[in-house]
């Protein structure tokens, strides 16, 4: 009888313990994204003032981020001066591919951290000509879930999602399909040789974010390039005039 009595009560005491952890768990987080978005709005205003658009490109790794920003770095060249910041865990292999294009760029390596924050970007925005930009492409770490919740201070967010990853991923992954104003279905042309259906797809990341714009690419071949640079050029100009 004592025995089960303190067993019961030492279950009571865990499960006490257990939702003050919880609770401290909770309040430590959202001081942790209260403090971000504070460093996120600073960002804002940085960029504003230099009349900066800034894009956040999300994705797993291999989705084509940094192929992305070379087509768009092509397309775009000699109309909109264009900066760069790759954020990656370690290395700085797609910095140097991205430098090969003659334009500012910068290298985060985040540390194991599996996204950037706005402190982050904040160190980056100061070592970059922001006066002689006027589009600023930011490479966020590959990855669905941790980018969705931080915000950078940029002013479009941009979700790459490629035909190899399969169609499944707004239903695992549905705070970020909502948290982005633009969806890139990227690597289009291998669509006949694999299984995806791109109006299934479509149609639960409309019922998901329906004011969500949604483009079919392939970096490779270049189709649909054209569609969405002039989608983000339409972006900048309602921002920051003609």
């Amino acid at each position: 009888m004592l025995q089960r009595f303190f067993a019961t009560l030492r279950m009571t005491e865990n499960k006490e313990l257990e939702g003050e952890l919880l609770q401290m768990e909770i309040k430590v987080l959202k001081d942790i994204l209260d403090a971000n978005e504070q460093i996120a709005e600073r960002n804002r205003q940085l960029l504003d003032s230099n009349s900066v658009f800034a894009v956040n490109l999300m994705s797993t790794p291999g989705a084509g981020k940094t192929s992305l920003i070379l087509q768009t770095l092509k397309e775009l060249k000699g109309e909109t001066k264009i900066g760069v910041i790759e954020g990656d865990v370690s290395s700085s292999l797609d910095a140097e591919v991205i430098g090969k294009e003659g334009v500012p760029v910068i290298q985060i390596n985040t540390g194991g951290e599996c996204h950037l924050d706005a402190n982050m970007l904040s160190s980056a925005l100061n070592a970059l000509p922001l006066q002689d930009i006027g589009l600023l492409l930011i490479e966020n770490v590959g990855n669905l879930v941790c980018p969705a919740e931080f915000a950078l201070g940029e002013n479009k967010k941009v979700l790459i999602s490629s035909i190899p990853e399969g169609d499944d991923k707004p239903f695992k992954y549905p705070l970020m399909f909502h948290t982005v104003d633009a969806v890139l279905i990227n690597k289009i042309d291998l669509l006949p040789y694999l299984k995806f259906d791109t109006a299934v797809f479509s149609q639960v990341i409309k019922g998901i974010n329906e004011k969500v714009e949604i483009f079919q690419i392939s970096c490779a071949t270049g189709q649909g390039i054209e569609q969405w640079v002039s989608w983000l050029q339409s972006q900048m100009n309602q921002r920051y005039g003609g």
